[in-house]
């Protein structure tokens, strides 16, 4: 009996990692306002990104102000591969990083080690 619970609850614990690390999962869009022809979206790293996702307005010069309030190593950089933007993020200090809004489409950036993501969507 023993045996044939510690296997459910194995399968189960497996069923779960699988899940969280390979299954679709909700994120929330943030649409960036537009204030006197600039957009600004703060981006909280604590734990991965929120938002996660950001949808800019194309040809409107756009920043994002990433905030590291997590010590870990893994969120100490943000990568904009599309772009060639590799920055340091200082933690607790607010780092803005200029978005190149002249062409649309999706663009990902992601941490250092490429462990968490996020979303960037210029649209016309």
């Amino acid at each position: 009996m023993l045996k044939i619970i510690i296997l459910i609850v194995g399968v189960g614990l497996i069923g779960f990692i699988l899940w969280w690390f390979f299954g679709k999962h909700e994120t929330a869009a943030v649409q960036a306002n537009v204030e006197a022809d600039q957009q600004t979206v703060a981006v909280e790293v604590k734990g991965g990104y929120s938002p996660e996702v950001v949808v800019l307005k194309q040809g409107v010069p756009a920043t994002l102000n990433f905030t590291r309030k997590d010590a870990s190593g893994c969120l100490d950089r943000v990568v904009f591969p599309d772009w060639g933007i590799n920055q340091a993020l200082p933690q607790n200090e607010a780092q803005a990083i200029q978005i190149d809004t002249s062409e649309a489409g999706e663009y990902q950036w992601a941490c250092g080690m490429d462990m968490f993501h996020g979303k960037v969507i210029v649209k016309p």
